[in-house]
């Protein structure tokens, strides 16, 4: 029979960044554009505060 594999190698910690997609205006065109960027989560809410 074969040896079942176990999920005991995660720390628990889970996912430690998010990725956040602010919708800003461009200066130049007026248009809005999409800025992607990895945060830590404890630094989400400080990002959309800027």
């Amino acid at each position: 029979m074969a040896k079942k594999a176990v999920a005991s190698f995660k720390k628990g910690g889970g996912r430690t960044y998010s990725k956040v997609i602010k919708m800003v205006k461009s200066p130049k065109t007026g248009a809005y554009i999409f800025q992607e960027e990895m945060v830590p989560n404890e630094a989400v809410k400080d990002y959309f505060a800027k």
